[in-house]
């Protein structure tokens, strides 16, 4: 085939990618997607921090004025042959005409060649200042559930530009699945290979759509049986559950659901006496009551005041002992007065004044720079991460350096006056010990270090800078806590629904972005709504959805659920967490162990901080350290992250011939001997411990096993000890089903 030829083939493929008044190719719209589409942009490649091979791209394209320069003017031109645009090195490189670390990227007879080579034959120009921009990007289907083995879907990519032209792009856009069950071609077919869920982030250009792909097993014989739906929470759920053949587990028993919703709300197993009286009640509304009656308790407010502040980093070295007290009383005071979600975020963050007689300024005195403050305010408040956008626009959300800038410098203000600072470590220049004034500054300011020079302030999302005399936190606030805001509300229900379940219909809750989509979205924006309908009230929404039978499904699978990690057909069994599992082993065995720093009898859910004490000035007690092998955080970043749920080597040692088990169940006076001292009939010795450990009498093989081990034995409370040892170290009691 002569050169001529070639170019008219080349020219010809090129057009296929093209509208019908489309003049020429461009470098923005065009050349970029090649590049994205090839890879070349990616992290690994030469969008790396550093390039590759000495040819540096901007991360995904987010900057496409600087690849132009780095292609066309770099090296004196070299990568761009324009009266050989097939000898150009881009190309041969591309192609594997020169030898390319990076290997081939496209072949010399594909539509992504003719592209680049029409464009460099054009003169390589770049775009006029009015060329059109992407301005949306539309994928169907955007979701679909398919069965195996027929599970293959064509998508297509429709971007929308600024001048109001459509073009098909579903071969230049870029498709990145979340899972490995599927495989999406380059022309975005994808095919299934397993049963499960995954989410397709399509990107083309700047922008990022996703499609969820739910793929399921047929099944010949299934039919529908579901609990009685109780509230919307159901039909949303149970619903999609039908159409994916998937049966919900049945409703729990009442010993599970008792505690349950005891460990979720008040952070401790129930008690004997609250196991025997709940089970006995004929009552049919009982665990609404339940739910109405633990929501009233201070253990409640002392319970879910450790989420808070683990999301507030209320901890001793940053915010000083007095100040965590103050902010841990303030928030559990929130919670027992039932303060609407909204007003609690608004006076956080507007707080301002002494850290000791105003405890919410202790928000802003554990973030000492605008980046740390507009990172938690994103995070806690609307789950959103923005740490990406630090150093490159983020790769799979909207979010770009210029939004990031704008948005930290809405902080800048925000300083302190430290009137004492007797920290024990004067290396440590984060240790603070004594009051500060948190206040705002007239000139504060923070630089992009792009261009070294601060950015307008501007809210996330919005296309107006908050106007100079603004005040920026009040500014914050009234948008964040806004009944329109599209993340607070979402969020707040999200955290709420992850607590009760154990994971979120967004997860992580505190990454919501557009492709990472809700398992339900449409569940979710009924939790949101609803909660803003009822004035942003927590306890509405905990008591809707303990009352849904979502809820109170078994955590015993079925065949149809059994594999099935993200639908929520059955509850999630996990570990109780660190503070639940001392204070259940504490109730369990009727005696207490000592914190540092605290008064003897103080529950582990009543802590306020991480470390009263410091460790280095005095060594942790046992209930300490316990703490923090099981999973407490440190408190060092704004996320849930840093609370561990993992098992370990070191947790089964404690629990089995740790100190602190051992010096429980022999302290004298403690439940054994209470036991011991009520009951001469081993029979009901037996039984009291099951219940004030399970919730439930022991089954008659238990029963049999039990009494023949303390009938056979010369101690009695040796005996004793031996059982209540082994009630405590089972699953039934270790975790929460």
């Amino acid at each position: 085939m002569t050169s001529l030829r070639l170019a008219a083939v080349l020219i010809l493929a090129a057009s296929a990618y093209r509208t019908a008044g489309a003049q020429e190719v461009s470098f923005r719209n065009d050349v970029m997607a090649v590049l994205s589409k090839g890879g070349c942009n990616t992290g690994t490649c030469h969008g790396n921090a550093s390039g590759k091979g000495g040819f540096k791209l901007s991360l995904r394209g987010d900057n496409p004025d600087a690849d132009y320069q780095t292609l066309v003017r770099d090296l004196s031109g070299r990568r761009l042959n324009l009266t050989e645009p097939d000898h150009s090195l881009l190309l041969e490189k591309a192609t594997l005409g020169t030898g390319h670390g990076g290997g081939l990227r496209f072949r010399a007879d594909s539509p992504e060649y003719a592209l680049v080579r029409q464009w460099i034959a054009a003169g390589a120009r770049p775009d006029a200042d009015a060329a059109p921009r992407l301005v949306d990007l539309t994928v169907t289907p955007a979701e679909r559930i398919v069965p195996l083995p027929e599970a293959d879907v064509q998508l297509q990519a429709i971007a929308t530009f600024s001048d109001g032209a459509r073009r098909d792009v579903t071969t230049l856009a870029v498709y990145e699945p979340s899972s490995q069950i599927v495989d999406v071609s380059a022309s975005g077919r994808i095919t299934a290979e397993r049963a499960g869920d995954v989410t397709i982030g399509v990107r083309f250009l700047n922008r990022q759509t996703p499609m969820r792909l739910s793929v399921f097993l047929p099944r010949q014989d299934f039919g529908w049986n579901p609990p009685p739906s109780t509230n919307p929470i159901d039909l949303l759920v149970f619903d999609r559950l039908r159409d994916l053949q998937i049966h919900p587990s049945p409703l729990c028993d009442d010993t599970t659901f008792l505690r349950r919703a005891c460990l979720d709300l008040t952070g401790e197993v129930p008690t004997a006496d609250e196991a025997r009286d709940f089970i006995a009640n004929a009552d049919p509304h009982k665990r609404s009551r339940l739910v109405d009656r633990l929501l009233d308790t201070s253990a409640f407010s002392e319970f879910w005041a450790i989420h808070w502040s683990d999301l507030l980093r209320n901890e001793e070295r940053t915010l000083d002992r007095k100040g965590v007290a103050n902010l841990h009383a303030w928030v559990r005071t929130q919670i027992a007065d039932n303060t609407p979600l909204d007003a609690i975020a608004r006076r956080l963050l507007t707080a301002r004044g002494s850290t000791y007689a105003e405890p919410a300024a202790n928000y802003y005195r554990a973030l000492r720079d605008p980046e740390s403050r507009a990172e938690a305010t994103a995070q806690v408040f609307l789950g959103l991460r923005l740490q990406c956008a630090k150093c490159h626009n983020h790769p799979f959300d909207r979010w770009t350096q210029d939004d990031y800038y704008s948005w930290g410098n809405v902080f800048a203000q925000v300083d302190y006056k430290v009137l004492a600072n007797d920290r024990q470590d004067s290396n440590d220049k984060h240790e603070f010990a004594g009051e500060q004034i948190v206040f705002c500054k007239e000139d504060g300011a923070l630089n992009d270090p792009r261009n070294g020079k601060p950015p307008a302030a501007r809210l996330l999302s919005a296309t107006e800078s908050l106007p100079a005399d603004t005040d920026r936190l009040a500014a914050v606030a009234d948008w964040v806590t806004s009944p329109d805001n599209p993340w607070f509300a979402r969020t707040q229900a999200n955290r709420i629904f992850a607590h009760l379940f154990g994971r979120g219909l967004v997860d992580p809750v505190d990454d919501i972005r557009i492709t990472n989509p809700a398992v339900y979205p449409e569940l979710l924006d009924w939790l949101a709504n609803d909660l803003v309908a009822h004035g942003f009230d927590q306890r509405h929404t905990i008591r809707t959805l303990m009352n849904s039978s979502l809820y109170q499904l078994s955590s015993e699978p079925n065949d149809t659920n059994r594999d099935d990690e993200t639908h929520f057909a059955r509850n999630t069994v996990r570990r109780l967490t660190a503070e639940q599992l001392l204070d259940s082993i504490m109730l369990a065995t009727g005696a207490d162990v000592p914190f540092n720093g605290y008064p003897p009898g103080t529950r582990a859910r009543q802590i306020a901080g991480v470390a009263a004490i410091r460790p280095r000035s005095q060594a942790p007690s046992m209930a300490d350290r316990f703490l923090t092998r099981f999973g407490k955080p440190p408190r060092e970043q704004s996320c849930d992250c840093e609370r561990s749920d993992e098992s370990t080597l070191a947790q089964t040692f404690e629990l089995i011939s740790g100190p602190l088990i051992d010096d429980l169940l022999a302290r004298p006076g403690n439940r054994i001997d209470q036991v011991l001292a009520n009951h001469a009939d081993n029979a009901a010795v037996i039984d009291d411990l099951y219940w004030t450990t399970l919730s439930r009498p022991p089954s008659p093989p238990e029963q049999q096993a039990a009494l023949q081990h303390l009938n056979s034995h010369s101690n009695r409370r040796a005996a004793a000890e031996d059982l209540l040892w082994s009630l405590i170290n089972s699953a039934e009691f270790l975790l929460r089903r």
